[in-house]
């Protein structure tokens, strides 16, 4: 039997749109329940995407309040999302957010990056060091919270939500044996809180920051674990060409990461298939990835350029195997 892994990665309520899209794809041409994923890895907006997948939530009820369509039968946790009042978001610029003064790194960054140079990742410790954002990300999470407080606990599915430490620049990677525990409402917080936008989250003790400040997708996590495939979903990634502006470069980066870490699933014999916004999507998608104004467009240009994609002979064999295994 395939064993199948899921990345959802980051992008915020652009990126969730994103998410929903291709997995509407995956699901209604080929008949791919990501529920069903062995394991699911979160960053940032994916990890919200993947913990309302692990409610419960069918991919076509995840588009289908994205753009406030009717949900389906099963769409009760949706419904309770959708009745939570969500605080407005100011617009978010990552520029404005570089202006920000910086901290000076404590005595626990120092010595990681002292200590352990190869997995120490000095822009990832840099945005970590930001001063906190404004905004209250828990509280964009309310409805999150409040399921929680229906049915504590995580799902018994596995559910792997990557944050980083303030302290250190460290990846935690919340769900995965070994890891500390957390409220699963608050494991989701750390992961979306973007350094000097929101402000960080605190769990036992310790605050934590975006999981996408060290990667946007952290598909590595997914090694050693005896996966036959991974279907990764990438908003952040794709080919951006050789614009010599801050959200092309971005990009660039977030592609060279996820290039990395698709090569190393890959040297370990697992199959890999990455979703990420061509030039066209990225155009619709815009460089406000909180902004709600053009979600509908995005969902539309997603969904058929994933599945012209999904389509290609190679891909949809992988897809079909992941859907056998589901």
């Amino acid at each position: 039997m395939t064993r199948v892994g899921l990345v959802l990665g980051g992008g915020g309520v652009v990126g969730q749109a994103y998410h929903s899209a291709v997995l509407a794809v995956l699901e209604h041409d080929f008949g791919f329940d990501a529920r069903r994923a062995e394991v699911v890895v979160g960053t940032s907006a994916g990890s919200i995407t993947g913990t309302l997948l692990r409610l419960g939530v069918s991919a076509e009820d995840l588009a289908a309040w994205t753009v406030k369509a009717p949900l389906s039968g099963e769409g009760d946790v949706m419904r309770a999302v959708a009745a939570t009042p969500v605080p407005e978001l100011a617009p978010f610029r990552p520029l404005d957010l570089l202006r920000r003064p910086l901290r000076l790194p404590g005595p626990s960054m120092v010595h990681r990056a002292l200590t352990r140079p190869w997995r120490f990742r000095p822009m990832a410790a840099g945005m970590a060091l930001l001063a906190p954002g404004q905004h209250d990300i828990v509280e964009q999470l309310a409805a999150l919270r409040e399921l929680e407080e229906k049915a504590p606990g995580w799902p018994a599915a596995s559910l792997w939500i990557t944050a980083v430490r303030r302290r250190d620049g460290r990846r935690v990677v919340f769900g995965r044996p070994g890891t500390p525990p957390a409220p699963l409402h608050l494991a989701v917080a750390a992961s979306c809180s973007v350094p000097g936008y929101f402000a960080p989250v605190r769990i036992d003790g310790r605050s934590y920051v975006d999981g996408g400040v060290h990667s946007p997708t952290n598909a590595a996590v997914l090694r050693g674990l005896g996966l036959d495939l991974v279907i990764v979903v990438s908003p952040m990634s794709g080919s951006a060409g050789w614009s010599p502006d801050f959200f092309a470069a971005a990009r660039r980066h977030a592609t060279r990461l996820l290039d990395r870490e698709v090569r190393a699933l890959r040297a370990e014999g697992i199959a890999t298939v990455v979703f990420a916004p061509g030039a066209r999507e990225q155009q619709v998608m815009g460089n406000d990835m909180m902004s709600r104004a053009r979600l509908n467009e995005v969902i539309s240009e997603s969904f058929l350029a994933a599945g012209r994609q999904a389509a290609e002979p190679a891909v949809a064999d992988l897809v079909r195997r992941a859907a056998a295994a589901a």
